[in-house]
């Protein structure tokens, strides 16, 4: 999900809709995610240039990465401030981003984001990227089809428009309208939520590929509340001039990770050596408070962690 940066004009999460980026961006929730008098600043990538290449870790990655000099990662970049499009419409930007770029640096390789639709990250790892990186909830169900590298944690968060002139309870979604991402841990349990609905009162449920869409339908009015992991939705309150506030508490803690090929464990345990290795030198904890997103820091990178909840 560092300190935010100027998200108030459109372009940097939609290019060619500046009036939908000021009310559609998302993310974190800490103090630090804005300056003091309440000013934006620019859009700026934490430098990791002086990161050193560690040859005994580079070393783990097989050959099939390796080959081309390029460590590729999937991402989907509607999601601020984890990742998301910079004010030219094109530029990555955000703490995953910036965290995939240490890592290529302690690993020696070069690294190229390839940008996709959220749900079709997973089924390409190991085929059409290296891995995948773009605030994924470790779930059991997703470890049945890949390997993950634990680096974060977060819990989600029930969005509303100010004042909540709806009246909505999230323990009483049926009939309503709810925003969610296609793919999200969030869309799974609204899903399910509605099959407890009576048949004559269904949620009607607005998934969206682009967390921008999500946060614009609640905007609008088209939803009566959408729902999110809570550095997505502390960004987006923030970044909407009051028009979105929280529902109650941030619920699910749960950790987040690196997707990786099931089975692939020359990857697994280089991406596991990496991250523990930028926790342990501070430049871990450097890129979160760039980003405001702090608080979802862990001190310990696993393979496949026992531990989901926190």
């Amino acid at each position: 999900m560092r300190t935010m940066k100027n998200l108030k004009s459109l372009a940097a999460l939609v290019a060619g809709t500046a009036m939908l980026l000021s009310v559609v961006a998302c993310g974190t929730t800490d103090e630090s995610a804005a300056d003091a008098d309440g000013s934006s600043a620019t859009i700026e990538s934490f430098d990791v240039s002086s990161i050193e290449k560690d040859d005994d870790i580079a070393a783990l990655l097989p050959e099939s990465v390796t080959s081309d000099g390029k460590l590729t990662f999937g991402m989907e970049t509607s999601y601020a401030p984890a990742e998301f499009l910079a004010e030219d419409g094109r530029t990555p930007v955000g703490y995953d981003v910036d965290l995939s770029r240490a890592l290529g640096m302690v690993l020696g390789m070069e690294v190229e984001d390839v940008i996709s639709t959220f749900d079709t990250i997973i089924p390409s790892v190991g085929s059409k990227v290296d891995v995948g990186m773009s605030s994924f909830t470790i779930t059991p169900e997703r470890m049945e089809a890949v390997d993950f590298v634990s680096y974060y944690k977060a819990g989600s968060t029930w969005v509303v428009p100010a004042g909540n002139p709806k009246d909505f309870d999230s323990a009483n979604l049926c009939g309503l309208k709810i925003a969610v991402q296609t793919g999200t841990t969030q869309e799974e349990e609204i899903n399910a939520a509605n099959e407890q609905c009576p048949a004559d009162s269904k949620i009607e449920i607005l998934s969206s590929k682009q967390q921008t869409d999500v946060t614009t339908n609640v905007v609008t009015g088209k939803a009566v509340a959408f729902y999110a992991d809570s550095p997505i939705a502390g960004y987006a309150i923030s970044q909407t001039d009051g028009q979105l506030e929280a529902l109650g508490e941030d619920v699910g803690v749960i950790k987040q990770g690196i997707a990786i090929a099931k089975g692939d464990t020359a990857t697994a345990e280089a991406m596991q050596k990496a991250m523990q290795k930028l926790m342990d030198d501070g430049v871990y904890a450097q890129i979160l408070d760039h980003w405001g997103v702090s608080s979802g820091a862990i001190d310990k990178a696993e393979i496949n962690p026992t531990d989901i909840e926190q």
